[in-house]
C-alpha cells in the first residue's frame, strides 16, 4: 500500500473499532513501526484520529493549539496583510517587542527602510526573518533573541527566564498574537507563552494585538490580558458594531 492506503485504511479501522495498535498495524500492512507512527502524526493533524500511547483511537476534539507549520498555512494571505498593516506603524529608533504567531512572524517580511531598529523576540521564525532583513539592508539595528526552554510545536522559547529577561526592557512597541479575543479580553493556548505576551505589553509604550477575523469572540485556554491594555487591534475585516473605541482602536487591514 502507498501512504494514501494506508491512511484509508487506518481511518476504516478506527470506524470499526475503539482503537488501532501501532505494532498491529505494522505486521497487517507490513511496514515499520516508525512508518505508522508517522501516519498517524498525520492522520491527527488532519483531526481524523487521536493519538494515545502505542496506538490511537477515534479523534477526539480539544481546546488545543495547532502546531506551528498548519497554522502558517490558515488565512495566509489575510494574515500578510495584517503584517503589511503592523509593519507600517514602526519607526527610525524603535524597540519593539514581537511575541511568537504566525501573523507577527510576517512583519520581518513586509518591514522597508527602517533604521536603527532593535527587535526583541521568543519567536525562534521571528528572529531568523529579521537577521534576513538585516541582510538585505532593509532594515539596521539588532535582533535580541530572548533566553528560555524551546517549544518544538510553536518555533518559539518560554519560561521564567524569558519573563524575566523581558522586564529589563522599555519598548516602543509591543507586536501581540493571541488565540482568541473579545470585547473585554485577549486569549492564548499556553500558559507559558500567555505569560510572555502579557509582559511584552506590560514594558511597552504602545501594543498592538494582530488578529485575523476568525479569532474574533473566541476564548482560548489563558487570558492574557484585558482588551483595555491593547491600545490598537489591526484586523482583515472592518469592526464589530459592538467595538468600543475607548478600549482599543480599529484599523482594518
Amino acid at each position: 500500500m502507498n501512504k494514501e492506503e494506508r491512511h484509508m485504511f487506518i481511518v476504516k479501522q478506527l470506524e470499526v473499532h475503539d482503537k488501532v495498535l501501532v505494532m498491529d498495524l505494522a505486521n497487517v500492512l507490513n511496514v515499520t513501526p516508525e512508518t505508522i507512527r508517522r501516519d498517524l502524526a498525520e492522520l491527527e493533524m488532519n483531526e481524523q484520529l487521536t493519538r494515545i500511547h502505542g496506538g490511537a483511537v477515534p479523534f477526539i476534539p480539544t481546546q488545543r493549539e495547532m502546531i506551528y507549520e498548519k497554522k502558517m498555512s490558515l488565512y495566509l494571505e489575510e494574515k500578510k496583510r495584517i503584517a503589511k498593516r503592523a509593519a507600517e506603524l514602526i519607526q527610525h529608533g524603535d524597540t519593539i517587542a514581537l511575541d511568537l504567531g504566525t501573523t507577527t512572524v510576517h512583519i520581518a517580511d513586509m518591514i522597508e527602510d527602517v533604521q536603527s531598529l532593535t527587535v526583541v523576540t521568543n519567536s525562534l521564525s521571528a528572529a531568523i526573518r529579521f537577521n534576513l532583513a538585516l541582510e538585505e539592508r532593509r532594515i539596521s539595528g539588532q535582533v535580541i533573541m530572548l533566553p528560555g526552554i524551546t517549544n518544538p510545536y510553536q518555533a518559539s522559547v518560554k519560561g521564567t527566564a524569558t519573563v524575566e529577561f523581558l522586564k529589563r526592557f522599555n519598548f516602543t512597541r509591543a507586536f501581540i498574537s493571541c488565540g482568541g479575543f473579545t470585547t473585554n479580553a485577549i486569549y492564548d493556548f499556553d500558559m507559558d507563552e500567555s505569560l510572555v505576551s502579557e509582559t511584552m505589553i506590560q514594558c511597552s509604550k504602545e501594543s498592538i494585538l494582530l488578529a485575523d477575523a476568525s479569532k474574533f469572540n473566541k476564548r482560548s485556554n489563558f487570558k492574557i490580558c484585558p482588551l483595555s491594555n491593547i491600545s490598537t487591534v489591526i484586523c482583515n475585516e472592518e469592526k464589530p458594531v459592538e467595538w468600543d473605541e475607548q478600549k482599543s482602536a480599529w484599523i482594518m487591514a
